[in-house]
């Protein structure tokens, strides 16, 4: 491939990009994020737990309402589970509420839950146990500090059972 060479007579378009006219696109996008956005990861315990539970998606479902509001509810509310079923073959499950599963739990024990657990469809429990100690750890500081608040979450229902609230409908195996 031939190296082009900047010349006066060089069409414009094959003239050499100095890098800040590239990286100003990224630059400005950048500066266009929302005030307030997380752009490094916290090094408090805390802080990284809230930022894990944020960015790994535990809201959608933990959280009432959450993914339906774009992330906008209170933190207040966060992680006190959903009445929002999700059925399929396994039957319907639910997101369960975090903060009182936690409150029980001491940090080890938490640590063995997670390692261990094998919960229902959609719960992505193989993503949890990716994670590392210190990252589970953060979370269960994280939802210790915001400590226990709401109901337990509905029981499981097995295949066939009526439940009564909305469900999110999962096609059966093809």
């Amino acid at each position: 491939m031939a190296q082009l060479k900047y010349t006066p007579h060089t069409p414009r378009a094959a003239r050499p990009r100095p890098a800040t006219r590239l990286l100003a696109p990224l630059l400005a996008a950048a500066l266009a994020a929302p005030a307030g956005a997380q752009t490094t990861r916290p090094v408090d315990a805390v802080d990284l737990g809230r930022y894990l539970v944020r960015t790994a998606g535990c809201n959608d479902c933990h959280s009432p309402g959450y993914a339906q509001q774009g992330g906008h509810t209170p933190e207040s509310s966060w992680l006190t589970g959903d009445g929002l079923g999700w059925r399929g073959p396994w039957g319907t499950s639910y997101a369960a509420n975090l903060r009182l599963l936690v409150a029980g739990l001491g940090e080890d024990q938490w640590l063995q839950h997670v390692r261990t657990m094998r919960p229902r469809p959609p719960m992505p429990w193989y993503d949890l146990q990716a994670m590392s100690e210190a990252d589970l750890r953060a979370i269960y500081r994280y939802v210790r500090q915001l400590g226990p608040a709401g109901q337990a979450a509905p029981a499981y229902q097995p295949p066939g059972t009526p439940v009564a609230g909305p469900v999110v409908q999962f096609p059966g195996a093809p």
